[in-house]
C-alpha cells in the first residue's frame, strides 16, 4: 500500500488534470489533453517514502522533471477526506452489477475496477476472462512500448552511402567514367551516379514536413561531397514477415513497413491528420522514396531512374537523418487518436529492442515477454498485434486494470504517458463525442479512458477519480453486443457512474 502522502497526491494530479482538461485540449494538441504536464512532472518528481529501498528513481531513467506539487498541495483536499468508504466494494458491487445486465452490453460483460493506490480490486466481474480487447489493447503497447525503449527513444530515418566520391580518391575511376577527359570535377570522378539509399527505421509517423527535411540535409550533404546526380534506393529491411495485416486491405491501417510518410495515405487532405480512416496505399515505402526523390530534384539534384528497393551496404556513411518525436509523444498520441499505424510501429520497436524478429509474430513475443517480466496478469492473453484489429487478440480487463495502475505508480514515472494520452471524455480524441446522455454526462471530464470497437466487440478502460477521492482504474469489456452505439453508451453510463 501507497504511504498516505502518495495517494492524496495522485487523487491531486487526476484533480488537476480535470481541472486543466476543459481549458488546454483545444490549445495544446489533438494527443496532448492539458493534463499531460502537470501530471508528468509530478509522477516524475515523486519518490516514496520510506528510505533505502525506494531510492527515488530507476538508474538509467530520465532525470524526474520539475515537480509540480506546489499546485497539487494547493488543490489536494486533507488526507483524512480522502480515505476510501470501508462499503465501497460494496457499493461498486450494487450500481454496477445491474447496469452489466444490460443486453446492450451482450451475454457475458467483463468488468474490473481497480484502487489505484493499493493495487486491491474493489470490483471484478469475470475479470480473469480473456476476451477480444479491440483498440484497449493499445495500453499494453503503450507500457510494453515504455518499458522496453524508455520514453525518450526516437526512431530514427536515414539516408546512407557506400560510395564516397568526393573524398578525394580513385573510385570514380573504377565505376566506367572513362568517357571524358579531365572536363571537371564530375568527369573525373565518374559518371554513374552517386548510389544513396532511403533507410526506414519504422516511423509511422514521418510526415512531408520531416522527408522535405531530411531532403535537405541530404542535398548539402551530396553538394559538400560534390555529388549532383543520385540513383535513389529504398530500404524496408528492417521489419520482416507479412506486411499487410491480418484483417486485409483497410482505411484504419495501411500495409506494415518500415518507411511511410503520411501513414500511406492517398488523399492529400488526410495525410497529416493522423489516426482516423483514410485510403491507403498498397506501397507506402514505394511512395515515400518517390516522394523523396521529387524533394531531392526540387533542391538541385538529378536522379538516375525511379527509387528501387534494394538493402543498404552494411559499410554505409550517413548522409541524413530524421527523428520522430519521442516514444512519450507517441504513445499520448497513439492513445488520443486510437492511431494503429503507430501502435504496430510501437510493438515492433520492442520487438527490435529484445532481439526478435521485428513482425507481427516477434512484436507478440516480445510484448507478452515484457509484460511478464513486469509481473503483470498476462494468463489468457494473445497480443497477435499492437492495434487490436486482429479479433483473436484476447485480454483480461484485470489485466488492462493492472496495465493501468502500473502506469500510476511512482516509481514508474516512464510509464506516465500512458495516463497522460488517454482521451478526456466529451473533450478529446475517441471520446470527444461521448458522454452527452444524460445518464452519462457526469463522467464528462471526469473520465479518461481508451476505447475499443471492432463489429460486436466494445470496451473502455480508463481512469477516473471514485468515491473518497480515490483514483481508479476500471475496464469493460463487452462481446457479441446487439449494436456499437447503444454499447458505447453503456460502457459511458458504466462508467460515469464511478464519479458518484
Amino acid at each position: 500500500m501507497l504511504e498516505p502522502k502518495v495517494w492524496q497526491l495522485t487523487a491531486g494530479s487526476a484533480v488537476l488534470g480535470l481541472v486543466l482538461a476543459a481549458g488546454a485540449v483545444a490549445l495544446a494538441g489533438p494527443w496532448d489533453s492539458g493534463q499531460r504536464k502537470a501530471e508528468r512532472d509530478w509522477a516524475a518528481a515523486q519518490g516514496r517514502t520510506g528510505g533505502a529501498h525506494h531510492p527515488g528513481g530507476h538508474p538509467g531513467k530520465p532525470a524526474p522533471a520539475p515537480s509540480a506539487a506546489g499546485v497539487l498541495d494547493e488543490l489536494a483536499p486533507p488526507v483524512e477526506s480522502l480515505s476510501a468508504p470501508a462499503d465501497l466494494p460494496a457499493g461498486l458491487r450494487k450500481t454496477l452489477g445491474p447496469l452489466l445486465e444490460s443486453p446492450d452490453l451482450g451475454p457475458a460483460p467483463a468488468a474490473s475496477v481497480v484502487d489505484v493506490a493499493t493495487g486491491e480490486q474493489l470490483f471484478g466481474e469475470r475479470a480473469d476472462r480473456p476476451m477480444a480487447p479491440a483498440s484497449t489493447i493499445k495500453i499494453a503497447t503503450a507500457v510494453a512500448a515504455l518499458s522496453a525503449l524508455g520514453p525518450d527513444h526516437r526512431i530514427g530515418t536515414t539516408v546512407v552511402t557506400a560510395d564516397d566520391k568526393g573524398e578525394g580518391d580513385d573510385k570514380g575511376d573504377d565505376k566506367g567514367g572513362d568517357e571524358g577527359d579531365s572536363e571537371g570535377d564530375d568527369k573525373a570522378k565518374g559518371d554513374d551516379p552517386t548510389e544513396i539509399t532511403l533507410v526506414g527505421g519504422g516511423d509511422a509517423t514521418l510526415d512531408r514536413k520531416g522527408l522535405r527535411a531530411l531532403a535537405e540535409d541530404t542535398a548539402r550533404a551530396l553538394r559538400d561531397r560534390g555529388v549532383h546526380e543520385v540513383a535513389v534506393r529504398f530500404d524496408v529491411s528492417l521489419y520482416s514477415g507479412p506486411r499487410e495485416h491480418p484483417i486485409g486491405p483497410n482505411d484504419n491501417i495501411a500495409p506494415v513497413t518500415a518507411l511511410m510518410t503520411g501513414q500511406g495515405r492517398l488523399d492529400d487532405s488526410a495525410r497529416d491528420s493522423f489516426g482516423g480512416p483514410a485510403p491507403r496505399s498498397g506501397d507506402p515505402a514505394g511512395d515515400a522514396a518517390d516522394v523523396f526523390a521529387d524533394l531531392l530534384r526540387e533542391r538541385g539534384l538529378k536522379t538516375s531512374g525511379p527509387p528501387a528497393m534494394r538493402k543498404a551496404p552494411k559499410d554505409a556513411d550517413r548522409l541524413a537523418v530524421t527523428y520522430s518525436r519521442p516514444v512519450s509523444a507517441l504513445v499520448e498520441r497513439m492513445l488520443t487518436n486510437s492511431d494503429n499505424d503507430i501502435a504496430e510501429s510501437l510493438v515492433r520497436q520492442t520487438a527490435i529492442k529484445a532481439g526478435r524478429p521485428a513482425s507481427f509474430a516477434g512484436a507478440q513475443q516480445a510484448v507478452q515477454a515484457e509484460l511478464k517480466e513486469q509481473k503483470l496478469p498476462v494468463g489468457g492473453a494473445l497480443l497477435r498485434d499492437g492495434s487490436g484489429l486482429n479479433r483473436h487478440d484476447r485480454i483480461t480487463s484485470g489485466l488492462l486494470t493492472a496495465l493501468l495502475a502500473r502506469a500510476a505508480d511512482p516509481d514508474r514515472p516512464e510509464l506516465r504517458p500512458v495516463l497522460t494520452g488517454l482521451p478526456v471524455a466529451g473533450f478529446s480524441g475517441t471520446l470527444q463525442g461521448r458522454y452527452t446522455d444524460a445518464d452519462a454526462i457526469t463522467g464528462s471530464g471526469m473520465i479518461r479512458a481508451k476505447t475499443g470497437t471492432l463489429t460486436g466487440v466494445n470496451s473502455l478502460a480508463g481512469t477516473v477519480v471514485g468515491p473518497g477521492g480515490r483514483l481508479l482504474a476500471f475496464a469493460f469489456l463487452a462481446e457479441k453486443a446487439p449494436g456499437p452505439d447503444t454499447a458505447q453508451r453503456a460502457l459511458d453510463h458504466l462508467s460515469a457512474q464511478l464519479t458518484s
